[in-house]
């Protein structure tokens, strides 16, 4: 993550060490922590000045617009990539023009992109886990009675609500969609209802329940970062989580009111009548569901906890699932080798489905790390521009910049929210966007007698939220790579991701709930 706003880097205030199961894998260090004070270089370096700073900005951005013109939603596949990689060149050759080495860019890049290693393993991890859920049964269970139980009409609200529930209950928006998210994209397919919509809702609902659980990482470290307690922190988000959430799950109940009933029930009898042709379908294969969210709960190192959940999916199909293996492609004669190559190939290349049905097909034969090279290729671009920005002092310049419009508590909490989303898109990590904009804004929230729980709820209510709406940032690569919708098909149905930033400005430039200094509630040095 990034350093402090003065020349000097300063450690992240102390946060609770909680392990690994919040919005996002926790970095551990801040970006450009691991460059030496020699290696910023010498006394010659000049401070860029904005026009600089924006230069690589408008170059990424009308790369971007041109990738998506040209490549639709195939953008995040390839073209996104050059277009971060190029916006990096034009950063670094800013810094170059103002007196920094490569050597100093580079070692700012290896530190950045060390970073992203956690969410890289993880994402490896999660493809493991999706092909061996599939193979084992699970999630063909989970869709088949979601399939029962959730009809078409409330199911975009039921989407969001289910996973707004569990993710307040164990702190991980991306365990809910690596779990539950997955089976109800299947739901939502086998009931010829929007991936898209469904996938907003899920995300929606995740991520509205992730920010009020005290068991969050992210929720932990935006009073940590802004200086007051976690209770008081989650009590400010009410104002606007709450409001937020409420507006979302109405629009998902209005959308559902559109939906013809009845044209799903020819999908929805084809659909469970080749699951069950093609999986066995038990309560039992619910069980890795139960143990996964039983170990996020107790915080335990999510790379082991997901490996587990893999081995539990493996297990149950070879005990249950056997024929599901042997059918995958591949001609081995002895049924001990055959078993061995399915497992295998799940692993690495996800599993495949031959049923004769080419949606359903298409629905299962899903997952395996390979599934994920993608998703990793663009987070290592990302995190090579979001380097180059911040060692270059653009990202710095650029949030310099934004303070000379502060001139009132509405355009303070504008500023923020703008501040949080420029980071999410910059620098592709959400705790930047969490850290970098709190220990920016604390002293300017303070000399305005504002009570600084007002700056750590603006954070969620920015940085924390808008995280997967961005394609190259960690979790929105996230998102789309386990759901298997592209950011920009999803994106205009996230709802509570988008509503929030927007009451909270409003809060701030009406005066509403916005609490001044000294306003009850610990707040700490």
């Amino acid at each position: 993550m990034l350093g402090a706003p003065c020349e000097t880097r300063r450690p992240l205030p102390a946060v609770r060490d909680l392990p690994d199961w919040g919005d996002a894998p926790k970095s551990g260090e801040l970006m450009g922590q691991h460059t030496s004070d020699s290696a910023r270089g010498p006394s010659r370096e000049r401070k860029p000045t904005v026009a600089q700073a924006l230069l690589p900005v408008f170059a990424l951005v009308l790369l971007l617009a041109f990738s998506v013109f040209l490549f639709g939603e195939d953008a995040s596949y390839g073209p996104n990539q050059i277009a971060l990689v190029v916006g990096a060149a034009v950063a670094a050759a800013v810094g170059w023009r103002n007196g920094v080495g490569w050597q100093q860019i580079e070692n700012a890049i290896i530190s950045g992109i060390s970073i992203s290693l956690k969410p890289i393993l993880i994402l490896l991890c999660v493809g493991l886990l999706i092909g061996s859920w599939i193979m084992g049964g699970t999630v063909p269970t989970m869709i088949y009675y979601s399939l029962l139980i959730l009809d078409p009409s409330i199911f975009y609200f039921a989407s969001c609500l289910i996973c707004a529930l569990i993710a307040l209950s164990i702190g991980s928006s991306w365990t809910v969609a690596g779990t539950v998210g997955i089976a109800l994209i299947g739901a939502s397919a086998g009931l010829g209802l929007s991936p898209a919509i469904t996938a907003g809702a899920i995300i929606s609902g995740a991520y509205f329940g992730d920010k009020m659980s005290p068991l969050s990482e992210t929720t932990n470290l935006a009073p940590a970062v802004a200086g007051t307690d976690l209770f008081s922190h989650i009590g400010h988000m009410v104002w606007t989580a709450v409001p937020s959430i409420l507006i979302a799950l109405s629009l998902y109940g209005l959308i559902g009111l559109s939906i013809d009933s009845s044209a799903s029930a020819d999908d929805l009898a084809i659909t469970m009548a080749l699951l069950t042709e093609n999986f066995m379908i038990s309560p039992i294969m619910l069980l890795p569901v139960l143990a996964l969210l039983w170990m996020a709960n107790r915080k335990l190192p999510p790379i082991p906890t997901i490996l587990a959940g893999g081995v539990f999916g493996v297990v149950l199909a070879l005990l249950f699932q056997r024929q599901a293996i042997l059918n995958l492609p591949g001609d081995d004669p002895n049924l001990l080798l055959a078993l061995v190559r399915g497992v295998w190939e799940t692993f690495f290349n996800g599993f495949v489905l031959q049923s004769g049905n080419a949606t359903l097909d298409d629905l299962m034969s899903r997952g395996g790390m390979s599934s994920m090279l993608n998703t990793v290729w663009l987070i290592l671009c990302a995190m090579v521009f979001g380097a180059t920005m911040e060692r270059v002092g653009l990202l710095q310049r650029l949030v310099d910049f934004a303070l000379s419009f502060v001139h009132s508590t509405g355009s303070l909490i504008t500023t923020t929210v703008a501040t949080c989303i420029g980071a999410n898109i910059i620098t592709s990590d959400q705790y930047i966007s969490i850290v970098l904009p709190g220990r920016m804004y604390k002293l300017e929230y303070q000399s305005r007698d504002l009570d600084v729980k007002n700056l750590s709820r603006t954070l969620e209510d920015s940085g924390t939220i808008t995280s997967p709406l961005v394609p190259w940032n960690t979790c929105g690569a996230y998102m789309s790579g386990t759901l298997g919708v592209a950011t920009l098909a999803y994106f205009p149905f996230c709802f509570f991701n988008m509503i929030c930033p927007v009451i909270a400005i409003i809060y701030g430039f009406f005066n509403f709930k916005i609490a001044p200094a000294g306003t009850p509630g610990h707040q700490l040095a």
